[in-house]
């Protein structure tokens, strides 16, 4: 059956408790023809329920995030890992801080409140802000690991948030074995007005009982390393300060031109702004029909309605009105494990009511734990000899790992007619043929790419970065590239955002390493496929026959983009890993152009190559069987892209990183080869870094100056030995 072309673009704004749940429900119900995009600046956002029980050490970090990327990519979403800074509402575009606009059929805005106090000097520079919670958190976890013996904290905001955060860092910093002082400051004459009377006995004894010291009638006037100052002229010394101080709008929301309510957007029963194009949720929202205070409660039970509601705007049926309750059931941390709950008036406590905690929030997390895996496609009840075995075990890879394997180009390669023009200088099957000119030389080279992420626009970038890697390798200068773009079925208005976001990208790259994209070719496929053929030009070409015995290999980029970008398809996940982290840490790494490595290391290198889909052990092969030489390789200096080595001993590889290690058999041995890291050799990598073999005396110099240029990654990896092309792993350098 023909698949059903894409015509609209959904945008949801921010990762936040009702957006996240949204995208849980669209994985289970899609509806046909509509493109999805989430954007937040990180892969992960907290679950804001759970955030006192790890700032108090009950939790691990891992356990109280909610993984965006592989919830979008079970929702079958694009995610873009930016901040919404503005909305043109005339072009229908989101105006993001660190891209072009994105264009948008209909929009949705859960981006949450903030609790800093950017009006006061010194706060910006010396304070936290409990909002958002993924830096504070970080930031927490990095005070706690200073082990200060009498560490002061400062928490300003005497909310229940405030209250529950000052009990959480007395609690955890005690248990470490510290004399905390913690003081809670608030610009009330009471603490907590707003909760009945028996409540605020309760949390003002849970208070003394913790030692936190708590002032009212205190509004600070500023801040200052170590020192708040408070507007009655005291001075707070302070080794951590944290802001809790009510919740503040993000100030872009109000330069959109929406009904706002002190800054929030104001929304109808139906969730609709005064824009019919433009939802929200969550604390970012004022309820005009049924105002009620900034509660996750609240974010959660919308989630059905706006899902529901943004479908029907979609398909032109009858929105239905959120309702919510008037009052819920408050379970506050006390920061050892126990709570107390207030309803009604009605307040109770006790461990018995952690425990009910635990369990509701431990239910709410489940909800992101575990997707149904990508399932290969149904083989017949009477397959042909050899079907199953040609599926593989996992789902073909995007990117380099979406190659032929080495052993299947064998056959073509070696049919290829020789060059006989005198001007080409490679022979049949190289990676990039290499012409001569009257002053020197003239490179050209192409390659494509499948789609590994929904975002075109990365998905161009890292092409084209990608594409460059041959020229860069071969020391050469950029000179002009050529597209070829196969688009998925879209509808005319989807093509035209599509194909601009793919050539904008593209022509980025190009024009930043001093290169003409002149054109190019596109036609409509099953999916969306990006390449570009691109010349250079250089004075001499390096090879990657030259290296020498003694010379040391250098590597610039990390590895394991194969394996990480499978986990990521086959949506994986590791106790302790985000795999959304290091999805992202992944893509940096990705998108850093091979230009200066090149620059520092061609007027030294005896030979070099780009790290591409074949993997390390095999370009490293391909180098020494140039060269004549063999390879001792240092396997413990080989550096890893965060989380691959996780994710290989818990089984995740690429589709092709099987056919790159049966490549190589016989020609790789020594300590490790069994192990994760060992593994990681044959895994192939997308937008890889360069190889070089360098005068083993110029070393460590060139690893300085890489490092300085930002290729934080670059090591010595290894030395070039006499010998057959073989590679024999050692854990690292001779004393």
């Amino acid at each position: 059956m023909q698949d059903l072309p894409l015509v609209k673009d959904l945008v949801l704004i921010g990762g936040g408790h009702t957006h996240a749940l949204v995208l849980r429900m669209w994985a289970m119900k899609p509806l046909p023809g509509v493109r999805l995009t989430v954007i937040n600046p990180d892969p992960v956002a907290p679950y804001t329920g759970m955030l006192p029980g790890l700032i108090a050490g009950h939790y691990r970090r891992e356990e109280i995030m909610i993984d965006l990327v592989r919830l979008a990519r079970f929702a079958g979403a694009r995610v873009i890992l930016d901040r919404a800074v503005g909305l043109d509402r005339q072009a229908q575009t989101v105006l993001l801080q660190g891209r072009p606009p994105l264009p948008y059929d209909l929009v949705s805005l859960d981006i949450g409140i903030t609790s800093d106090l950017p009006d006061l000097p010194g706060f910006a520079e010396n304070t936290f802000s409990a909002k958002p919670l993924g830096p504070y958190a970080r930031q927490w976890q990095a005070f706690v690991a200073r082990a200060l013996p009498k560490p002061r904290v400062l928490v300003i905001g005497g909310g229940v948030g405030g209250v529950e955060l000052a009990l959480a860092s007395a609690h955890r910093l005690r248990r470490s074995g510290a004399e905390p002082q913690v003081t809670l400051v608030d610009r009330g004459a009471i603490l907590l007005p707003q909760m009945s009377a028996k409540s605020r006995r309760g949390l003002q004894a849970a208070l003394a009982a913790q030692g936190v010291t708590v002032l009212t009638s205190a509004s600070p006037a500023g801040a200052a390393p170590g020192l708040v100052h408070l507007q009655d002229g005291r001075s707070l010394p302070s080794d951590f300060t944290l802001t809790v101080a009510g919740a503040r709008p993000q100030p872009w929301l109000a330069e959109t031109g929406l009904d706002l309510h002190e800054g929030f957007i104001r929304v109808d029963a139906r969730l609709s702004s005064s824009d019919p194009l433009i939802f929200a949720a969550g604390d970012c929202t004022f309820l005009s029909h049924a105002p009620r205070p900034k509660a996750g409660v609240y974010a959660v039970r919308a989630a059905p309605v706006l899902f529901d509601n943004l479908r029907a705007r979609l398909t032109g049926q009858s929105l239905r009105p959120f309702l919510p309750q008037k009052d819920y059931l408050k379970l506050i941390s006390l920061g050892a494990q126990s709570a107390l709950a207030d309803k009604w008036g009605l307040r109770a406590g006790g461990p018995w009511l952690w425990r009910l905690k635990d369990r509701i929030d431990r239910k709410f997390m489940a909800k992101f734990a575990d997707y149904p895996a990508m399932t290969a496609p149904a083989l017949p009840r009477h397959p042909v000899h050899g079907l199953t075995e040609a599926m593989g075990d996992k789902p073909l890879c995007g990117g380099c790992g979406a190659k032929v394997g080495a052993q299947g180009l064998s056959a073509m390669v070696a049919a290829l007619p020789h060059p006989h023009r005198p001007e080409v200088l490679t022979g049949a099957g190289d990676d990039a043929a290499i012409l001569q000119t009257a002053t020197g030389v003239q490179v050209l080279t192409t390659d494509h790419l499948r789609a590994f992420t929904c975002d075109p626009r990365l998905m161009a970038r890292l092409t084209a970065i990608h594409a460059l890697g041959d020229i860069w390798a071969m020391g050469a200068t950029p000179q002009v590239a050529l597209a070829q773009i196969i688009l998925p079925h879209l509808s005319p208005s989807l093509q035209g955002r599509m194909l601009a976001e793919v050539m904008d990208a593209a022509a980025e790259v190009f024009t930043a390493a001093g290169a003409d994209v002149v054109g190019g070719h596109t036609s409509q496929g099953v999916e969306l496929t990006v390449g570009f053929t691109v010349t250079g030009t250089a004075a001499r070409s390096i090879a990657k026959g030259g290296a020498r015995p003694g010379d040391a290999l250098i590597l610039t980029k990390a590895i394991g983009s194969g394996t990480i970008l499978a986990a990521e398809m086959a949506m994986a996940r590791l106790p302790d890993l985000m795999l959304g982290e290091a999805v992202a840490a992944c893509f940096a790494q990705m998108q850093r152009p091979l230009a200066e490595a090149s620059r520092l290391l061609s007027p030294q290198a005896h030979a070099m190559t780009d790290v591409t889909g074949f993997g390390l052990a095999s370009h490293l092969i391909e180098m020494m069987a140039a060269s004549g030489t063999s390879a001792h390789l240092w396997l413990d200096r080989v550096p890893l892209l965060t989380g691959a080595e996780a994710l290989t001993a818990a089984g995740e590889h690429s589709s092709l990183a099987p056919a790159n290690r049966a490549a190589l058999l016989g020609r790789i041995r020594g300590q490790g080869l069994t192990t994760p890291r060992g593994a990681l050799l044959f895994d192939p990598q997308t937008c890889g870094g360069l190889l070089a073999a360098v005068p083993q005396d110029l070393a460590a110099a060139l690893i300085a100056q890489l490092d300085a240029a930002g290729d934080t990654n670059a090591a010595i990896i290894g030395q070039v030995t006499e010998g057959a092309a073989e590679i024999i792993l050692t854990p690292g350098p001779p004393n």
